[in-house]
């Protein structure tokens, strides 16, 4: 076995104590299976206990080009024997199937970082459709970094000839040619993605045996080639971890858990409408897999119909809940304002993208606070939450069902691309932890001479919830605006706006039940706090440990309840000199604490549909802190 060599990212101090960290990014044209093969890389590296974090970078085409740079398609995985908390800056490792991989992501490694490309592909039509004027294996144009190249195309040619497979069909098996040599340089286990195979192709054994077999190509030829330095065999030591129940989740798969365990902790069937936008689709694939959990999926024709067949599941006594991205929230707007006017519970999730209008499908954004918060006619407020990351994407789901039964209201829950696409080790929790909301529906009979009303309200402001067809309860809600005392149909000025301010008291009383906001590192006071939500977290948390390790004064203060927003938070942003916001908009949430709490919280902005950096972050606390 070669002598294993540790990578230390560039931006981290240098020394023997440091944990170690990896970041590896596989590229290639659409067709060439990256996200599969990182996947399988990242399930072997969370069985070899590591700690993780990944970012797959989806093409917007559809099927762009063969060959071109529209159509590269990346995933990068950061992996280490200490806390990740990011998918990593620049990638130590990038492993290009064709030039246009290579052209698009060299610029992101680190400097003496190693490239692994495949020569094969770089013949003088794939250099052109990448807009190569030259071959830059051979020019020079490559030399700051560390280059292996080797024919993997013909390579898996070789592999797989004794399956009798077209010359097509026989490409389709570098990608795990790739992986081989992935688990090889970094002594991973072959045998759970052997079985995965097997499971993948069990209709057609030998497409397994042949994909098997370019894997274990990949990792001999690692074993055996005997290239020597750059390409050497490096082993990263298992992350320290609490005891428990661990695997690997995506924020769309821990969205989708979070919502069937509230809906379990609510004690009511659940009832999910949802229509297919990217990055939200994968929540309802993942829920229509749980229908043995009382969980009713379905697909409607269009975003309207989604929403409006889960407002009356809603009213027939179920958990209704959608999901769309930023433009299918637009189209949802109105039935919303009908859910926020009839008082029925409804779990809202956005998935945010870049935009606007179609703008960049496959891309990261937080660009729909405004219309989570004030997007809607009139005075129609709801509760909005963000998760911060994939793990912590089942913690909201569950918090956004709580808040929507125990207050009678749609509640809208943010994440992004990144979120419902990025993957993180999950300890899964016990669910004896959680405390019930069982929801207790209205079905005392009626007294003598003693008239329904459907807007008689509890403590906490919520109104009853009638189901249909109980005995002597029949009952009118609806969009057109009720009674404050009676539910019958009322225009009178003094009604409307008795009840708009119910309507608005019920959604601010929320911040009763939730925890004052806390200080996730650092101070509660001082000269600079970094304030962020959603997945900007990580970004922001290794860099304020960075700056507070170079002895800095600097907090970070992560907020998941954007709206109502904490009853602490005006009185911990007035504590610090200076407050600073990144987020990847223009400045949305900066507004909005401006708007409540008049602090002079400065925009720290990136609209470029990728996530923030580490470093981008620091350059902004140094800035700040001038």
């Amino acid at each position: 076995m070669a002598t294993a060599t540790h990578y230390v990212p560039a931006d981290e101090p240098r020394s023997a104590e440091a944990p170690e960290a990896v970041v590896v990014r596989f590229a290639g044209d659409s067709g060439d299976g990256m996200q599969l093969t990182g996947g399988q890389f990242t399930l072997s590296t969370a069985l070899a206990g590591n700690d993780l974090a990944t970012f797959p970078d989806f093409p917007a085409e559809i099927r762009a080009p063969q060959g071109t740079t529209f159509g590269v398609s990346a995933f990068q995985i950061n992996f280490g024997s200490a806390a990740i908390e990011t998918a990593g800056d620049a990638p130590d490792v990038l492993i290009a199937m064709n030039p246009a991989a290579l052209k698009t992501n060299v610029a992101d490694l680190k400097p003496g970082g190693l490239i692994i490309a495949d020569e094969g592909e770089f013949g003088a039509r794939n250099l052109a459709k990448a807009g190569y004027e030259g071959n830059p294996l051979e020019d020079g144009s490559l030399a700051r970094w560390q280059l292996v190249r080797f024919n993997i195309s013909q390579l898996t040619l070789d592999a797989v000839k004794p399956f009798g497979l077209g010359n097509k069909e026989a490409l389709r098996c570098k990608n795990m040619w790739t992986l081989g040599l992935a688990l090889w340089m970094f002594d991973r286990d072959r045998k759970p993605i052997e079985a995965w195979l097997r499971t993948k192709f069990a209709k057609a054994p030998e497409l397994a045996e042949a994909n098997i077999a370019a894997l274990n190509a990949g990792h001999a030829f690692g074993e055996t080639a005997e290239i020597g330095s750059p390409l050497k065999q490096h082993h990263v030591d298992p992350a320290p971890a609490e005891p428990g129940l661990y695997r690997t989740v995506t924020g769309a798969e821990a969205i989708s858990l979070g919502l069937v365990a509230g809906a379990k902790l609510a004690g009511l069937p659940m009832f999910f409408g949802g229509y297919p936008i990217t990055p939200a689709s994968a929540i309802l694939h993942h829920l229509s897999r749980l229908k043995e959990y009382g969980v009713t999926t379905f697909q409607a024709e269009d975003e309207i119909a989604a929403v409006a067949a889960a407002i009356g599941a809603s009213f027939a006594g179920q958990l209704g809940i959608t999901s769309s991205s930023g433009p299918g929230i637009a189209l949802k707007t109105e039935a919303i304002g009908l859910a926020i006017m009839t008082e029925l519970p409804l779990v809202i999730i956005n998935s945010q993208r870049g935009g606007p209008s179609t703008g960049l499908p496959t891309k990261t954004e937080q660009s729909d606070l405004y219309q989570a918060v004030y997007g809607r006619n009139a005075d129609s407020p709801l509760p909005v939450i963000a998760a911060r990351s994939p793990a912590d994407a089942f913690d909201c789901a569950i918090e956004a069902c709580r808040i929507a039964v125990q207050y009678m209201t749609p509640v809208m829950l943010l994440t992004d691309g990144y979120i419902a696409n990025a993957a993180e080790p999950w300890r899964v929790p016990e669910m004896a932890g959680y405390e019930p909301f069982a929801v207790a529906f209205h079905d005392r009979a009626l007294g003598e001479g003693e008239a329904v009303n459907p807007y008689a309200r509890d403590g906490k402001l919520a109104r009853v919830w009638i189901k249909p067809g109980t005995p002597g309860l029949m009952h009118r809600i609806g969009g057109i605006e009720k009674n404050v005392g009676t539910g019958h149909i009322d225009y009178s000025p003094e009604n409307h706006q008795a009840m708009t301010d119910i309507r608005a008291d019920k959604v601010q009383g929320v911040a009763d039940s939730i925890p004052d906001q806390d200080v996730c590192l650092g101070s509660p006071g001082g000269k600079l706090a970094v304030v962020g939500w959603g997945s900007t977290f990580g970004p922001i948390h290794q860099a304020v440990r960075r700056a507070r390790g170079r002895g800095l004064d600097v907090s970070h203060i992560h907020i998941r309840h954007v709206w109502p927003l904490p009853k602490n938070m005006g009185e911990l942003l007035r504590a610090y000199d200076k407050v600073i916001v990144p987020e990847m908009n223009r400045g949305q949430l900066k507004t909005l604490l401006r708007d409540q709490y008049l602090v002079d919280a400065r925009p720290v902005n990136k609209v470029s549909g990728q996530p923030f950096k580490i470093a981008e972050i620091e350059a902004a606390i140094a800035e700040a802190l001038g």
